[in-house]
């Protein structure tokens, strides 16, 4: 008896809705798309208004040929790819190699991968939607042009396997910007003023900051300034003046966009985004977890929108007041605001249910999947609850005619903060936190230690993959989804690095930059790129018409690549040659870049394909044996710190050694970097405990 088949992307997700819907369906896979442009050819006629050659993808032929045999032999066909545009492009491919008519309710669609979510989606056929396809298909063929055209360009002017492409070239530039700013910025000496105080013999020591005579604040700026004051407060009384005590509510931050999950999972978790996204397939497409069987843990992952479901927001408001009690629920339930063209359609990523709880689960997922899993599920429950309370207290500290202020805050309530608090990219002190007495105006203080401290102005940090990603989404640059594949191809070409975990440039991207601002300057503007996405937003939701949107690209563009071939000479990059020998041939090595940073490779590639780590000497000696300590780096580039005798002496340590010991126990102090205390260099010797603070200490190497 013929039976309806349901095809899906992934062989996972087909296991998964297998399992749920029993002997009654077929579930096959097309293994993502089984049609696409020509990898050998340009595959776009653009005198037919931008007409698109589709072929088979090599290496699908024996899964189209079972899908094919599938179709016919079902009683219905249900194309059940992703909710999203490259999801809605794959049915239609598949309804073209098929036979099946895409105007037909032969399309289907979930956000979750559950036996609910499935049962529902199946009474719900609709027909395949031309303007999800269309935006889909104009964003390829933008893309197609872009790489076919000017890639080429590249390779003739500068080098073979260079590419350029219309979202990752605007990547490079903002990484490539924020590089000039840092090198053209120059630090500034500040200064600031501590007093370490207590209210009497049994009080908790708190520290006032210095504001200025009055109560008016100044900027200080040199050493002289400081002792001035210093002179003038240290005789005097600290005594309270004014204080001021009020209520801060904190709201909790909205559930998991793409975005927001690989920018958290970045911070808090050191996942790379494509680690991310790989992580958060398998948790939507479905895991085993023992009786209960297999089932999707989150919603679908590829979302621009916070929008909850009400069944889900009604599930998540009764959990917490089960688990955490009525006051951490909200009166009425949370809506959070959208960013311009968020699909709406879409939820955020969420858990398919809260009962399946992190601890739940534990047993049935890998450790990576754990971790993730547990940041949607806390993040989720957060956004539903409570605001938590914060109690502020600011005094006012008068000595003689100069001020000095207090200021802390107490948690009252901790309503959302019970369960999860939101990462930051550049941790800042705050001025409102730590313990505070209660204070009494007129109160006299005992003071223990007033004194200045050196500062210099930081300039803006580079870029982390989490602060990229965000960049990327404010200005409205490319998809979430998309963000992966752009980062890894950047790295890939050699046009950017990682340095503890921050993108710099290299020289080569830098060239290749510059090259494109002055003949394809809409190609990396910023504003440019966002505004195309734009228009994309406007063929789906049918305003716009795909082929005009790439002509008016296109016109213009192939312009500017006639005059570029007219009038760019062939450019030379010079290689940094280093002293190292390659021990295979006997060239000098140069220097590369890979995705973990810089190494030596030989300039004989392809002949010879000898590469060497390069390994910085440090001042530090081996405590163990005497050796020069050198910095290595793992298999997932993480810097450690080992002896040059290596593997006679295999002392290691994750912190960077000093060339000096501590004073209190003789042992060699390692240099830690905090971003809220900055640079420490603490003793390596177990219970120890001595610490010093100061500037970094740079290892040139020797």
């Amino acid at each position: 008896m013929a039976k309806p088949l349901i095809i899906v992307e992934s062989p996972a997700k087909a296991r998964t809705i297998e399992k749920f819907l029993g002997r009654r369906y077929a579930v096959k896979a097309s293994m993502g798309h089984v049609r696409d442009l020509p990898k050998s050819q340009f595959g776009v006629d653009v005198d037919q208004d931008f007409t698109p050659k589709y072929i088979t993808i090599r290496g699908k032929g024996d899964v189209l040929k079972s899908l094919r045999e599938g179709a016919r032999k079902a009683s219905k066909v249900f194309l059940a790819t992703d909710p999203d545009r490259e999801g809605e492009a794959i049915s239609w491919h598949l309804a073209k190699v098929l036979g099946l008519d895409p105007d037909g309710q032969c399309r289907i669609e979930f956000h979750e991968i559950t036996k609910d979510a499935i049962g529902k989606a199946i009474k719900k056929p609709r027909a395949i939607d031309a303007n999800l396809v269309d935006a889909q298909q104009a964003r390829r063929i933008l893309d197609r042009i872009v790489g076919y055209r000017l890639s080429p360009l590249l390779w003739r002017k500068v080098r073979r396997g260079l590419s350029a492409g219309r979202v990752q070239s605007v990547a490079v530039r903002l990484i490539t910007d924020r590089e000039e700013e840092i090198r053209a910025f120059i630090k500034e000496e500040y200064w600031t003023i501590e007093a370490q105080m207590k209210t009497g013999d049994q009080g908790q020591p708190f520290v006032a900051r210095y504001v200025g005579p009055s109560g008016q604040k100044v900027d200080l700026k040199t050493e002289d300034e400081v002792n001035r004051i210093l002179a003038r407060v240290r005789p005097q009384p600290f005594t309270v003046g004014n204080v001021k005590k009020r209520e801060r509510h904190r709201t909790p931050p909205p559930p998991f966009t793409t975005s927001s999950l690989q920018q958290e999972a970045s911070r808090k978790l050191g996942f790379t985004v494509r680690r991310t996204m790989s992580i958060a397939q398998q948790l939507y497409e479905g895991l085993d977890l023992g009786s209960a069987g297999t089932v999707g843990l989150v919603t679908y992952i590829r979302t621009d929108s916070t929008r909850v479901a009400d069944e889900a927001r009604r599930e998540a408001r009764a959990y917490i007041k089960e688990k955490f009690g009525a006051d951490y629920v909200p009166e009425q339930p949370r809506v959070y605001e959208e960013k311009r063209g968020a699909q709406l359609a879409h939820e955020a990523i969420r858990p398919t249910s809260l009962e399946r709880g992190p601890e739940v689960v534990k047993e049935f997922l890998t450790a990576e999947q754990l971790k993730l899993y547990r940041l949607v599920w806390e993040r989720f429950l957060a956004s539903e609850m409570s605001q938590a309370v914060l109690d502020t207290v600011a005094a006012d500290i008068a000595v003689g005619d100069e001020t000095f202020r207090a200021s802390g805050s107490t948690v009252r309530f901790a309503g959302f903060m019970a369960i999860y608090t939101e990462g930051q990219d550049e941790e800042k002190p705050s001025e409102e936190e730590g313990f505070l007495p209660d204070f009494q105006e007129g109160q006299r203080l005992e003071v223990l230690g007033v004194e200045g401290k050196q500062h210099f102005t930081q300039p803006p940090p580079r870029y982390t993959e989490a602060m990229l990603v965000k960049t990327l989404e404010e200005k409205g640059i490319g998809r979430p989804s998309t963000y992966a594949p752009i980062i890894e191809t950047i790295q890939y070409r050699g046009y950017v690095f990682k340095e503890d975990r921050r993108f710099a440039p290299t020289e080569l991207g830098i060239l290749v930059l510059d090259l494109l601002k002055e003949h394809f300057p809409k190609i990396i503007d910023v504003a440019f790129t966002a505004s195309l996405e734009e228009e994309l937003d406007g063929i789906e939701e049918g305003d716009r018409r795909w082929q005009a949107v790439v002509g008016q690209f296109y016109e213009p563009f192939a312009a500017d690549l006639k005059r570029a071939e007219e009038v760019i000479g062939p450019l030379e990059i010079p290689e940094e040659e280093s002293d190292v020998v390659c021990d295979k041939c006997g060239r000098k090595m140069v220097v590369k870049y890979g995705r973990f940073g810089k190494f030596l490779a030989c300039p004989g590639f392809p002949e010879c394909k000898n590469t060497k780590p390069i390994v910085e000497v440090l001042k530090a000696k081996c405590p163990a044996c005497g050796g020069q300590m050198v910095e290595r780096k793992s298999r997932k580039g993480r810097r450690f710190y080992g002896c040059s005798n290596y593997p006679e002496c295999t002392f290691v340590s994750w912190q960077k050694p000093m060339d000096r010991n501590c004073p209190t126990c003789g042992a060699f102090l390692v240099q830690r970097k905090s971003k809220t205390e900055g640079v420490s260099y603490q003793c390596s010797r177990e219970g120890c405990g001595y610490t010093e603070y100061g500037e970094p200490e740079g290892d040139e190497p020797s």
